[in-house]
């Protein structure tokens, strides 16, 4: 079992194909100027150990050195063995809301990073409950299955944003729908759906989806972020505020909280509803609900001892960057005197 701890250092890989067109641009002008002043002939009597071959070697040491740096970046984590765990928890899945609507700022710094912290906060109070991860917007997505690996689901979240699903709108009842699925019918365990949300339900049948869950025993806890006031959704380019979300007609779109709704879907699933403002208070509220709960026994697999790797792909991107340092760009002087090729 490995993890890949920083993903987004993968970007620079996009270094390669810029430094071989690079190369090959190099390549042609040298080789446009040498055939406009010289002649072949000439050439070799003039540069007799020029090598075709070596800048070749030297461009393709340098591109594998700068593979090998960019996985010491993204640390790659290694688990060495399996380890049998007893727990004692509840199946719980969280369900995050990725519309656009979720990058208002009407609560800091907008709503889709709250609801990030928030559910990172809850996962860092759990015991030994095993947890699952959707995200949804105009559709729910699968993230994570349930698992104990509490280091997975973290990363998983990290990585949510509002252009994970194309199609655009918030539909509750979806990410309902495809949480009852996360649950195995061979466990006792009690079946919790937190739903992290702005409210705003598009598709209109959450809460009857909602009451069929409750009856296949699924408990759902809204979290509403976001405020009854509203505000705009704002587009950045490089972090910057271009311009601000619009409907059909040209209109600015004001998006507010719906708490009425998400508190429909909790009474509806055997819930309850929280305010997501304060993080303290989510933390609490959530506590006292999952206490009254009945916690059942499980036996789970997990990876133990995870170890950065770094070390070793640092160690080989630094050897191929100073090999490449003692490549000359003319023939070997033994390879020469071989002759090989019967010169």
């Amino acid at each position: 079992m490995y993890i890949l701890e920083e993903k987004i250092y993968f970007w620079l890989l996009c270094l390669i194909p810029v430094l071989i067109v690079l190369f090959i641009g190099l390549s042609y002008w040298r080789y446009r100027a040498q055939k406009k002043y010289t002649t072949k002939q000439m050439l070799d009597h003039l540069i007799p150990d020029r090598s075709w071959f070596k800048p070749i070697l030297k461009l393709v040491t340098v591109c594998v050195g700068i593979v090998f740096l960019v996985l010491a970046l993204v640390n790659l984590k290694a688990g060495e063995k399996t380890e049998t765990v007893n727990r004692e928890g509840v199946d719980i899945v969280f369900a995050v809301d990725v519309s656009k609507s979720m990058l208002a700022e009407d609560i800091a710094p907008n709503r889709l990073e709250k609801s990030q912290r928030l559910v990172t906060e809850i996962i860092n109070n759990l015991a030994s409950d095993r947890i699952g991860l959707i995200a949804y917007a105009g559709s729910a997505v699968p993230q994570l299955p349930i698992t104990t690996d509490y280091g997975s689901a973290k990363m998983f979240l990290q990585s949510l944003n509002t252009e994970l699903i194309s199609s655009q709108g918030t539909a509750i009842n979806e990410a309902i729908q495809l949480a009852e699925s996360y649950y195995s019918d061979d466990t006792e365990a009690a079946k919790i759906l937190v739903i992290i949300s702005d409210g705003e339900d598009h598709e209109g049948e959450s809460v009857a989806v909602a009451e069929a869950a409750a009856e296949k025993g699924i408990r759902i806890i809204t979290i509403g972020v976001g405020t009854e006031k509203g505000t705009t959704i704002p587009i950045k380019r490089n972090g910057i505020v271009r311009e601000f979300k619009k409907d059909r007609d040209g209109k600015t779109v004001i998006t507010k909280l719906n708490a009425e709704t998400l508190k429909e879907i909790s009474e509806a699933g055997n819930g309850v509803y929280i305010d997501g403002t304060v993080t303290a208070t989510v933390i609490e509220q959530l506590k006292e609900e999952l206490a009254g709960i009945d916690k059942v026994a499980f036996e789970s697999q997990q990876y133990a001892d995870f170890e950065s790797q770094f070390q070793w792909f640092l160690g080989f991107g630094l050897f191929f960057l100073f090999l490449d340092v003692f490549y000359l760009e003319k023939k070997t002087v033994w390879l020469k005197k071989l002759n090989l090729f019967n010169e």
